[in-house]
C-alpha cells in the first residue's frame, strides 16, 4: 500500500514537473513572438497610439466631469 502511494506521488511530481517545463517554454516563446511582432510592427502600433490618443484624452475629460460633478 505505502509502495503505492510513493508511485503515485512520483506520478505527479512528474506530471508537475512536466507542466512547469512546457509553461516555462510556453513563456519564453511568447515573449520572443511579442518582441518580434513590436519590432516588426513598431510603425503600425505607433499609428494607432497617434489615432486613440483623441479618444483617451475626450474619455479622460468625461470621466473626470463625472467625478467633479458628484
Amino acid at each position: 500500500m505505502a509502495e503505492e502511494v510513493k508511485q503515485q506521488e512520483k506520478k505527479s511530481d512528474v506530471g508537475k514537473t512536466l507542466a512547469t517545463i512546457f509553461k516555462f517554454a510556453l513563456g519564453i516563446a511568447f515573449l520572443v513572438f511579442g518582441a518580434w511582432a513590436v519590432h516588426r510592427g513598431w510603425h503600425h502600433f505607433m499609428t494607432v497610439l497617434k489615432g486613440t490618443i483623441g479618444w483617451f484624452c475626450i474619455l479622460a475629460g468625461l470621466i473626470t466631469l463625472a467625478i467633479a460633478k458628484d
